[in-house]
C-alpha cells in the first residue's frame, strides 16, 4: 500500500480522506503523525496556499503530499472572505464570524445573497511536479444561522437546489455535494487513472 502525506492536523478531513483513498490502495498519513508543523498560508489564492502546504511538506519529507484550501466567496462582499475565511473574526469563532458576515450584508449596496464554497486540493510529487483539482458548490447566505452539523459557515450556506443549509442537510448530503467531495471526485479519478 502506497502512503500519502495530508498536509493537515484536522482529524475529520484526514478519516474522510482515508476513507475514500484506501479503496485506491493508499493510505494517508497525517502531518500530526509526523508531528510536523502547520505551514503558514501566504497565499492569495486557495490554490497558491494548497500549493505552499503542500511543496513545503514534500520537499521536506520527499514523498508525495496533498493539500487543501477551501473558503466561502460571498458576492457582495467582492469574494470575500474567501481564503481567510478561517481568519475571518478573531481566534477563528465561526459564530462570531456569522454575525460578522450577516452584518456586512445587511450594510452592503448589493443585496444579493449569492455565494460559493471552494476547495482546491493540490498534490505535489517528490520531484516538484504538481496537479491542483478544484471543487465549487453554489448558493446563498441565509437570513440567519439555522442546524446544528456541520463547521465553519455551514448555518449559513444554502446550496442551490436545497431550501436548508449545510448544516440542516447533515454530514450524508453535505459529503456528497460539497466543494471537498468535488475536489476529491477529481483527486480520486486522476488516481485511479494515472496512479500515485
Amino acid at each position: 500500500m502506497r502512503e500519502i502525506i495530508f498536509a493537515s492536523h484536522n482529524k475529520g478531513k484526514i478519516k474522510a480522506l482515508n476513507e475514500i483513498l484506501s479503496k485506491l490502495n493508499i493510505r494517508v498519513v497525517s502531518a500530526e503523525d509526523l508531528d510536523l508543523p502547520d505551514v503558514e498560508e501566504t497565499g492569495t489564492t486557495f490554490e497558491e496556499n494548497a500549493l505552499i502546504k503542500a511543496g513545503t511538506i514534500a520537499r521536506l519529507k520527499n514523498r508525495p503530499c496533498l493539500a487543501d484550501d477551501s473558503g466561502l466567496c460571498v458576492d457582495a462582499l467582492n469574494g470575500r472572505p474567501g481564503v481567510y475565511s478561517a481568519r475571518y473574526a478573531p481566534n477563528r469563532d465561526f459564530d462570531k464570524a456569522m454575525d460578522m458576515l450577516l452584518g456586512e450584508l445587511e450594510n452592503a449596496e448589493d443585496k444579493s445573497r449569492k455565494a460559493h464554497f471552494s476547495c482546491v486540493m493540490a498534490l505535489v510529487f517528490e520531484n516538484g511536479e504538481h496537479i491542483c483539482f478544484e471543487g465549487r458548490v453554489d448558493g446563498q447566505i441565509a437570513l440567519q444561522k439555522s442546524g446544528a452539523s456541520g463547521f465553519g459557515f455551514d448555518p449559513l450556506f444554502i446550496p442551490d437546489g436545497y431550501h436548508q443549509t449545510f448544516a440542516e442537510l447533515g454530514a450524508d448530503v453535505k459529503n456528497k455535494i460539497s466543494h471537498r467531495a468535488r475536489a476529491l471526485e477529481k483527486l480520486t479519478a486522476y488516481i485511479a487513472e494515472k496512479g500515485l
